[in-house]
């Protein structure tokens, strides 16, 4: 049983604030990374902190998980939270998300989804993003993409 479950066990389908990390991918053609979930929304590579855990590593776990790819250097990109980020799942948990936003231009490999959180990825332009797109993270793209796509940060991948 996880961190999460055992919280559950104790708390029922009370809210939970649960802090986690996701990361914006771009490509040398600033196009961004996105996966396919199971229930079949695109979003960014991301999920929740395991204990112990620092913000960057998961962030860098989660994109390994869930594309294969394996990411460097990371920078802050936000940090969003409040009551737009609250969700009830069909099993009636309650969750209000902290995410630290981080994008990169820095990693190796090619995106493969790992067919259980995820069923595709792929780098995709800002004007031909798939749909339908997870709705936490349809604006949150375009805001990031717009502000950091033309920044002069290394890139790296291969």
């Amino acid at each position: 049983m996880g961190y999460i479950e055992e919280i559950r066990a104790a708390v029922g389908h009370r809210p939970l604030i649960l802090p986690g990390a996701a990361v914006l991918v771009l490509d040398h053609q600033n196009r961004v990374l996105l996966q396919r979930r199971r229930e079949g929304l695109w979003g960014v590579p991301g999920g929740f902190m395991e204990l112990g855990e620092s913000a960057k590593d998961t962030a860098r776990r989660e994109v390994q998980e869930e594309t294969g790819l394996v990411i460097g250097e990371l920078t802050l990109a936000g940090v969003f939270s409040g009551q737009d980020t609250w969700v009830q799942l069909p099993n009636g948990d309650e969750f209000y998300s902290v995410t630290i936003a981080y994008i990169s231009r820095n990693y190796r490999g090619q995106p493969q989804a790992d067919g259980v959180e995820s069923t595709d990825a792929g780098f995709f332009a800002l004007e031909s993003l798939p749909s339908p797109m997870h709705r936490k993270f349809q604006d949150v793209v375009t805001m990031l993409v717009s502000a950091f796509c033309h920044s002069s940060a290394p890139s790296s991948h291969g």
